[in-house]
């Protein structure tokens, strides 16, 4: 389905990345109010952020909630995409993956430094920010977003996963999720994740929601949502709004 989203009054910045080895294409939103000084902000990072891509309708989402007043006001940050694949994905040991076309040497290790260590400074001196902060995905950005919880937990504030790929590499990181989760640390982290009807998917969204029900992580306050009417293609969008208001809300 094609969409004809509005692009919203955003600025662009590139920033070279050492990690990735190349330029990057930024996307900055700023809420309404913003411009009037005197007030930070949390910040929500998004992949999959190019104006081709998902930037335009969780920006105007975003712009509807907050002008509602049913959430906090956020900046929304979105990387635009180069070789999607590569950044999203860890590790994979698994032959039949190669038939993506993807490589398998976990490039997600260098996108998130690129985040964490390049672009969200990059953002904090230059924008009037809380120093709180989230990701949000779909598909494999949703996997990308997972593993980021998985593995360092205290990157982000909250973290929200539409479908994420949790089939990749034989399903590891939901099976090494128990041990994963003893790392949370102190203070509060919110984790929100759903799941379509598309098999390969809720499979292992329900597997993990299973497990955090058993495990109860300290510090983590999170949500699954099971969308049996939803595809792979319509859930971003399907939930969104749900998984912001849960997330961000008032």
């Amino acid at each position: 389905m094609a969409y004809n989203d509005q692009v919203p009054i955003h600025k662009s910045i590139t920033i070279h990345s050492r990690f990735v080895g190349e330029e990057r294409v930024i996307n900055i939103w700023m809420p309404p109010g913003y411009e009037d000084g005197g007030k930070a902000f949390p910040v929500l990072y998004m992949p999959d952020g190019g104006i081709g891509e998902d930037f335009p309708h969780i920006a105007n989402t975003l712009s509807e909630l907050i002008t509602s007043n049913k959430i906090e006001p956020v900046l929304l940050v979105g990387i635009e995409n180069t070789e999607r694949g590569r950044d999203l994905t860890g590790e994979s040991k698994v032959d039949a993956h190669e038939k993506y076309g993807i490589p398998m040497a976990d490039g997600a290790k260098n996108f998130r430094a690129f985040i964490l260590e390049e672009l969200v400074p990059e953002i904090e001196r230059n924008y009037q920010t809380t120093g709180e902060k989230g990701i949000i995905g779909e598909s494999l950005a949703g996997l990308f977003v997972v593993e980021t919880f998985l593995l360092q937990p205290g990157a982000f504030e909250f973290y929200i996963a539409m479908d994420p790929s949790l089939w990749w590499n034989d399903n590891f990181l939901v099976k090494n999720a128990a041990a994963y989760l003893t790392e949370v640390p102190d203070g509060s982290r919110k984790l929100w994740f759903a799941g379509s009807n598309t098999t390969d998917i809720f499979e292992y969204t329900r597997q993990f929601a299973e497990l955090l029900e058993r495990e109860q992580p300290k510090g983590l306050d999170w949500k699954y949502s099971d969308e049996p009417d939803e595809k792979h293609h319509t859930i971003f969008r399907g939930t969104k709004e749900q998984a912001l208001i849960w997330t961000l809300g008032r």
